[in-house]
């Protein structure tokens, strides 16, 4: 008999049963073993020698391990093809090693990309051993990891300025605070645009003003109303007859998009289905586990060979001849080193059309999709440019563009949405010749403003991440969640706002610890893992790199007293805490305001203090806080009236909904998510008993495992009467490890009896 381990239980269920009798397969659930929690536990004295621990709650799944080894001949190492499966493929030998369990056991380590029977043997016929290099890329980003957060974040716990900081989400929130800021200091400019309604016979169609009077119109040229006015006053009245100058046609063709990558499917759930990046990911983790994807970290966009034949047979059975290139796509991996797999996303079975339920078959059909499409041909289509010049005394030229798709192509099966910018459409014109006369029948002049840069959504926060070269994709969910669930940002209508301990702890980083954020050091250290991932650097040189110039700079840090560096914060943010320059105290009129920081969270304080009590917290939202709202601290915003007398409000303890007699906490809520029916269920004290979903069976305890969406204290999950609090919906391997990792209980029981 073999030993398989792989992380999942899933997994383990979907791989034993092609393996069959001889083979048993178990689940690590995850990692295994971890730094010890504790200063000291990366020792940079010692060559960052690292301490490790079993983790809680794991070590019932060891002694499973064990008891199975001591009926197998072999141990067969299968945790997934990446960094951090090949640490925990190290951590379970090391541990097993150290107990004396493989004393004339065979051991190999085995990686698979997608877990069907044929690529599952495949692996085990192509057995290999654990490659260090990769051992030592994870090593080194843990040990960074963790010297990063046990050295920096007690300087800002000591002064009340953040939670934690960390290598990558501190780029990340650096990021969001750099875009708010170039939103606040935008300066919308006026311009116009002038549109005119052509006729010809019974067809309508716009065109645009592109040249007058010998200038050429663009975006900005016409400033404003007076300038639009004279352009009015020279054309004329309509109907003003016009002729068809110029047409140009050319036929244009588009290029399907190439597979998945993990960061472009985190970008694409996000934008077509509204996902999150953990979300996404947890889903991708299922239908990878059931063998119906390939492996869903991946930076690679390539497809093996056997992948296309079968993509290819499909759309030709499918879809037919039209659809399919003489020769395969391909695609090329943009990624400097994509370590992390060898292929892109896709299903294992392409004609396995649908999937899954839910979040399953949703994710599913947009990677299915999007495989078949980027093996079918270029989607066609027909341009047509035309001049037209009205017949009057001033040079004046209107332009036309019209686009038809002549040919689907992969377009039958599938469009690529984009970020912040609208897909192009199809604008369809009449035949038009040179000569033909048009009727000009309405001008139609418009007022612009220009935009400032738009925030950032997950999509487009994980593009530029990837663009920079920061972070990898087993990474991106990680980032994505810990910067929300720190409190640094926060999202509304999909997008990141800085919080002010966001706004704070980045001035602070900004100041004193410039190379944390800085995007180069950040992706030159990523480039170092791949190099270290590659054999090419060295673990103690790579970790010395990054380690001497840190600590001199967290020495210096250190020492600087807490006003000096509420001096230079309040400098850094002056413009975003004052936009109109005005710091004078509302209240006393003598003082000027400035940041201050408490364990309570950051706030504007008066220095007329203690005679001026005034304070205008920061930490809720830009109305909540002031002494000069309702007598819960609230201002009142009409837009947050729900019918009927109810309005939601921000109070200093957070959101609430009143009827004018009655409040109650809306702590979960928004003015966006806020309804009157919600409101109504508050105010009257019922609550709906929650209904659990039942995620899957602890398979340490045999248990299910159930998800509740809504209960005292949020969402949580239980099992076997243990209970944990989580932000949204956790997959299997998530909630079992956190189920199984909580610590006891330290209440005590009083007059029980032991």
């Amino acid at each position: 008999m073999n030993l398989l381990i792989v992380e999942s239980p899933a997994k383990a269920k979907t791989i034993e049963k092609y393996l069959g009798k001889d083979y048993r397969v178990v689940a690590s659930v995850g990692h295994v073993r971890d730094l010890v929690p504790e200063d000291g536990s990366v020792d940079v004295k010692n060559d960052f020698a690292m301490k490790w621990q079993i983790m809680p709650g794991k070590e019932k799944q060891i002694k499973i391990i064990l008891d199975e080894l001591k009926k197998a001949d072999a141990l067969y190492l299968a945790p997934d093809p990446d960094r951090e499966g090949e640490a925990i493929a190290w951590h379970l030998l090391d541990i097993l090693n150290s107990r004396g369990a493989l004393k004339n056991k065979k051991v190999y380590r085995v990686t698979f990309n997608e877990i069907t029977k044929k690529t599952v043997q495949a692996a085990i016929d192509n057995p290999r051993e654990i490659d260090q290099n990769l051992v030592d890329a994870y090593l080194v980003r843990r040990a960074l990891d963790y010297l990063i957060g046990f050295r920096l974040s007690p300087v800002l716990w000591r002064r009340n300025l953040g939670r934690s900081a960390g290598r990558v989400q501190s780029v990340a929130v650096a990021l969001v605070v750099a875009r708010e800021r170039e939103i606040e200091a935008f300066k919308p400019v006026e311009y116009w645009s002038l549109g005119a309604e052509c006729a010809l016979a019974k067809s309508n169609f716009i065109a645009q003003l592109t040249r007058f009077d010998g200038e050429k119109i663009e975006k900005l040229s016409i400033e404003n109303k007076t300038s639009m006015d004279t352009i009015l006053a020279a054309i004329g009245e309509p109907v003003i007859p016009a002729e068809v100058i110029n047409v140009e046609k050319k036929k244009t063709s588009r290029k399907p998009a190439a597979p998945f990558t993990t960061s472009t499917l985190q970008q694409e759930a996000a934008r077509k289905l509204r996902f999150s990046s953990k979300r996404t990911m947890s889903v991708a983790q299922k239908l990878y586990e059931q063998g119906l994807i390939t492996y869903m970290r991946t930076d690679a966009t390539n497809l093996s060979q056997d992948a296309v034949a079968s993509i290819r047979n499909f759309i030709q059975e499918k879809y037919g001849n039209a659809f399919l290139p003489g020769i395969p796509n391909i695609y090329v991996t943009k990624s400097k080193n994509a370590q992390e797999a060898h292929e892109a996303i896709r299903p294992t079975d392409a004609a396995r059309v649908g999937a899954g339920e839910g979040d399953e078959y949703k994710l599913y059909d947009l990677i299915w999709k999007r495989t078949v499409a980027c093996q079918m041909t270029n989607a066609e289509f027909d341009s047509v440019v035309v001049d037209i010049k009205p017949n009057i005394k001033t040079d004046a030229i209107f332009h036309a563009v019209g686009t038809t798709r002549t040919f689907d192509g992969f377009m039958k099966v599938y469009i690529e949405d984009k970020d912040d910018a609208e897909e192009e459409g199809e604008t369809k014109l009449p035949p038009m010749v040179v000569g033909d006369k048009i009727n000009i029948t309405k001008l139609l002049p418009e007022q612009h403003f220009t935009q400032p840069p738009p925030r950032y959504t997950e999509a487009s926060l994980v593009k530029k991440l990837e663009e920079l070269g920061i972070g990898r994709p087993s990474t991106y969910a990680t980032i994505m969640s810990t910067i929300v669930d720190r409190e640094y940002v926060k999202i509304d209508k999909q997008r990141f706002f800085p919080t002010p301990a966001g706004w704070i702890v980045a001035a602070f980083l900004s100041r004193y610890f410039v190379d944390i954020i800085a995007v180069d050091f950040t992706a030159k250290t990523e480039d170092t893992l791949d190099d270290v991932a590659a054999g090419e650097q060295k673990r103690l040189a790579a970790l010395l790199a990054f380690w001497n110039p840190f600590n001199k700079v967290l020495e210096s840090a250190k020492d600087v007293p807490t006003p000096e560096v509420l001096l230079e914060i309040n400098k850094d943010l002056a413009a975003h805490l004052f936009p109109d320059d005005n710091r004078i105290c509302p209240e006393c009129s003598k003082g000027t305001l400035s940041l201050k920081v408490s364990k309570y969270g950051a706030f504007l304080g008066c220095s007329n203090y203690p005679e001026c009590k005034y304070t205008k917290n920061l930490a809720a939202t830009d109305n909540a806080g002031e002494k000069s709202g309702d007598e819960n601290g609230a201002k009142t915003n009409t837009n947050n009236d729900l019918g009927e007398g109810i309005k939601f409000m921000i109070g200093r303890f957070g959101p609430y909904v009143t009827d004018g007699k009655k409040n109650a906490s809306a702590k979960k809520y928004t003015a966006e998510t806020m309804t009157l029916e919600i409101a109504k269920e508050l105010l009257s004290g019922e609550k709906k008993k929650a209904e659990g979903i039942e995620l899957g069976t602890n398979p340490v305890t045999g248990k299910p495992i159930l998800y509740y969406a809504e209960g005292r204290y949020g969402a949580y999950i239980s099992s076997n009467k243990v209970n944990v609090s989580v932000k949204e919906q956790p997959d299997l391997t998530t909630a079992t490890d956190l189920i199984n990792n909580k610590k006891p209980s330290t209440k005590k029981t009083w007059g029980k009896k032991k």
